[in-house]
């Protein structure tokens, strides 16, 4: 088993968090992760990416090589662009669509969505609409989580202990809200997959 994952966003999506929930999972599956994790601007808005390798065995590197990526999680859709080239053959890109305009020149939504098309395997999901329908608009992220959860090669029970183990200090109603968006966001990549 091993997957290889880049996590995209901008500054204050919850790319960290993300990432977080993946890891605690993988350590209760006693597997092997690397991480690497680039902080653009170190600000909200500027570009955030994180490298995550997952596996059985261990692993040499942090990095993943171009082409190889088996999942690209990205929480912005321009960002999801800028990755493409990680992307292995059979690998799938999982994007929300609202964008995060930071940029004068941001092209239009339109003709992103366009280029995430022609990716063979992709899901494009409104993660903030689902988010908002679970509870809490601030769970966008979780819900790009339970989007991809079934391109991560571990049980989804795994990577709702993350999320309770990531959340639980905030509370009971944040953990439920944050299982909610989870489950909203796999149940949208079961459906259109």
């Amino acid at each position: 088993m091993k997957s290889d994952i880049i996590l995209a966003g901008v500054g204050g999506q919850g790319i960290l968090s993300i990432a977080a929930a993946i890891g605690l999972a993988a350590v209760k599956e006693n597997l092997y992760i690397k991480q690497a994790e680039v902080h653009g601007m170190s600000q909200r808005g500027g570009d955030v990416q994180s490298n995550l390798r997952i596996s059985d065995k261990p692993i040499a590197s942090d990095l993943i090589p171009a082409g190889k990526a088996t999942l690209i999680l990205s929480v912005e859709p321009m960002e999801s662009l800028r990755y493409l080239p990680f992307l292995s053959e059979g690998g799938w890109l999982v994007t929300n669509c609202t964008p995060f305009n930071n940029i004068n020149d941001y092209p239009s939504t339109e003709s992103i969505i366009a280029e995430i098309k022609k990716i063979k395997n992709h899901i494009i999901i409104d993660a903030d609409a689902i988010a908002k329908e679970a509870g809490s608009s601030r769970a966008s992220n979780i819900v790009m989580l339970g989007a991809a959860s079934p391109f991560l090669n571990m049980p989804f029970e795994s990577i709702e202990e993350g999320i309770r183990q990531l959340f639980g200090r905030k509370g009971a109603d944040v953990v439920e809200t944050n299982l909610k968006a989870l489950r909203a966001g796999r149940a949208y990549t079961e459906k259109n997959s």
